[in-house]
């Protein structure tokens, strides 16, 4: 989790797992605000880029031995806004040359440039077309084959660790859009949205954000009580 005092997304994160989402235990990596309780923490130094501390934190995860051998790999804005009876299934964007050509279009950089190495990378070992598992949902995550994906990019410094993991674990899927809310506007979702996520300035000063706060209005378990 990012470094800050109060992170609300989080907060309405688990409160959309903990009605929705079938789970375990919840750890946070990184960064724990004083008003999450019932939570396992595994501390981490954020002092890379953002790609090299969410690394570090899927990392620590994979070697800690309480975390169990398979778990839910989630951000901190990641919201689950309908019940998933069966669990959370497998998803993905499709292969990474269809998504590399949507980014072409509208952005340049190291996110970009992640990807291609990624793929390259993945084409090198024999994965022909290889699927984008970089949406803003959780994933389910098995620890050892997260490890060998890491293990095997450790040279790249933007990592698509969640492509590289999907496609050497052989996970196939179901293919959506990603859901990520960029903007204050009120479009890209509705009321029939299995999944949502936000930037911070759409949570906190969007339609996205009133939508979700909306959603979920009572406490979880997950909250120290009259905490904000």
């Amino acid at each position: 989790m990012r470094e800050g005092a109060v992170n609300e997304a989080l907060r309405y994160a688990l409160r959309s797992w903990a009605a929705h989402l079938p789970h375990g235990r919840v750890w946070l990596v990184g960064h724990r605000p004083r008003w999450a309780v019932g939570v396992e923490h595994i501390p981490t130094v954020q002092a890379g880029t953002k790609y090299k501390n969410t690394t570090a934190a899927v990392e620590a995860a994979c070697q800690h031995p309480e975390v169990s051998q398979t778990f839910l790999l989630a951000n901190d804005d990641m919201f689950v806004m309908h019940p998933l009876p069966d669990g959370m299934p497998v998803l993905h964007r499709g292969t990474v040359r269809t998504v590399e050509t949507y980014y072409v279009a509208r952005a340049s950089g190291a996110y970009l440039r992640g990807m291609r190495e990624t793929r390259d990378l993945l084409e090198q070992h024999a994965i022909t077309n290889p699927l984008s598992y970089e949406l803003h949902v959780p994933m389910p995550v098995d620890k050892l084959g997260m490890l060998a994906a890491l293990d095997l990019g450790w040279h790249l410094d933007v990592l698509h660790k969640r492509t590289a993991y999907g496609n050497l674990a052989g996970l196939g899927g179901e293919e959506i859009r990603d859901v990520k809310i960029l903007h204050r506007a009120p479009q890209g979702y509705g009321p029939a949205s299995p999944f949502l996520s936000t930037m911070p300035d759409s949570f906190g000063m969007g339609h996205i954000g009133q939508f979700i706060r909306r959603a979920f209005p009572t406490p979880s378990p997950y909250e120290r009580p009259g905490s904000r």
